[in-house]
């Protein structure tokens, strides 16, 4: 933990607000889910999956992701974030336009409120792209680590600017493909460029720092950054350019190997670690990591076909997109949170009071009962969703729905209780 103390950081206003909206959007997310209902077993570019989408991977997990990030930018850069007065900007502008966003997916407004909020969305995401991007130019550490994370930020942009052009196409019709079409590079990009880069690299800092571990081959890592850019950036220059389905393959292989590589990476943390216990946070990661199996499974299904029915592979390829955010993004986020926010916290009210008086440890701002709890019943979320989706059965979807608003409302009451934690203050006995 120690790793995370610098004097580099941002004050803990910049952070805070991110992690209690994101906390906020999983809440909100969850009613979502329930009240699709049977939509969530139709074909997935209907309004109430693209709004739920929407909220999951930028109300939740890129409005987590950016909190933490900022916190982060010191260890994985070197530097301090260039603006802090931008941050908070940026926060506000981005939370009211993924709401907008939101709303306009879940009412079909595609010919009029979604251009107008998908514009203010790549305003926001430009604001931060420009920060991080300017903070990185003052970073004295240029490492496999920020490599991939500077390159997340610039798949991010790409992300957003695919999903503007979808937005504005619904009204204008200037491209020269479907709708579902673009929908695919724009989900391939966001999921694999910004969400799974940047978790590569941010974990490849994190990871052998909470297990303790040292030593570690990062020529793994190299050859994970190489391999999944120039799968990345093959598939979408064929998408966009060429669209020859023959050669799709071979750059889904080279992401497949690339991630193969990262999972190699951790599992060699783990060998080697000295913090043979494993904390709610560090379980949480180390089960996302074995899930990324899934999605890579998945999208080979997918991509092959295998003769099945259309509402087969409807629902197979919805199972994709949940086994990425919620098989994989959502569970490292949740025990992240354990390991990120208690100690923004414990830095911001008891740093001036280190070595005169006994504080609280970081993990004691929170309560490790409900962190448990929450960790069990989002493994039954996951279980039963998968379930659902697979057999075309509602009763499992509802079961895992309800699950995850209960996953949410613990996991909102321990956020809570760390950004609001009170000072506690013991008198050191003579």
């Amino acid at each position: 933990m120690s790793v995370l103390n610098s004097n580099n950081a941002p004050d803990a206003s910049v952070v805070k607000p991110h992690f209690v909206f994101g906390s906020i959007a999983l809440l909100i997310l969850s009613v979502m889910i329930i009240l699709a209902d049977n939509f969530l077993l139709e074909a997935y570019f209907n309004t109430k999956i693209l709004a739920i989408t929407h909220m999951a991977v930028l109300g939740w997990a890129s409005m987590i992701v950016f909190g933490a990030l900022y916190q982060l930018i010191p260890v994985v850069f070197e530097t301090s974030l260039y603006s802090e007065k931008l941050a908070k900007f940026t926060f506000w502008m981005f939370g009211f336009s993924i709401l907008f966003l939101t709303y306009a997916f879940w009412i079909g407004a595609f010919s009029d409120l979604l251009i107008y909020a998908s514009l203010l969305t790549f305003s926001a995401l430009l604001l931060f792209v420009v920060n991080v991007i300017l903070s990185y130019k003052n970073s004295r550490k240029k490492n496999i680590a920020s490599k991939f994370v500077i390159t997340a930020i610039f798949w991010l942009g790409a992300t957003e600017f695919v999903g503007t052009l979808i937005a504005l196409n619904f009204k204008y019709n200037f491209l020269t493909e479907i709708h579902l079409h673009y929908l695919k590079i724009h989900a391939a990009i966001g999921l694999i460029g910004w969400f799974l880069l940047l978790i590569i690299g941010v974990g490849s800092t994190l990871i052998p720092m909470f297990l303790v571990s040292h030593q570690l081959n990062e020529k793994k890592l190299k050859n994970a950054y190489i391999l999944i850019n120039i799968g990345l950036l093959g598939l979408s220059l064929n998408w966009f350019l060429l669209n020859y389905t023959v050669i799709t393959p071979l750059f889904w292989l080279a992401i497949a190997i690339g991630v193969l590589f990262f999972f190699s990476f951790v599992f060699d943390a783990y060998k080697k670690r000295i913090r043979k216990k494993l904390d709610i946070g560090m379980k949480h990661t180390m089960i996302s990591i074995l899930s990324v199996f899934l999605p890579i499974i998945i999208s080979l299904i997918v991509m092959m076909g295998f003769g099945m029915e259309e509402t087969l592979l409807i629902r197979v390829t919805t199972l994709y997109g949940f086994t990425v955010i919620f098989g994989f993004i959502t569970t490292l986020i949740l025990g992240q949170t354990y390991k990120t926010l208690p100690f923004v916290i414990w830095l911001d009210k008891y740093k001036g009071l280190v070595g005169k008086t006994k504080t609280p440890l970081p993990r004691e701002l929170y309560s490790e009962k409900i962190a448990k709890g929450q960790f069990y019943l989002y493994l039954i979320f996951i279980v039963c969703m998968i379930l659902g989706l697979i057999f075309n059965n509602m009763v499992m979807i509802r079961i895992g729905s309800y699950t995850l608003l209960l996953v949410a409302i613990l996991y909102n009451i321990n956020v809570f209780n760390i950004v609001f934690h009170k000072v506690k203050i013991i008198k050191n006995e003579d």
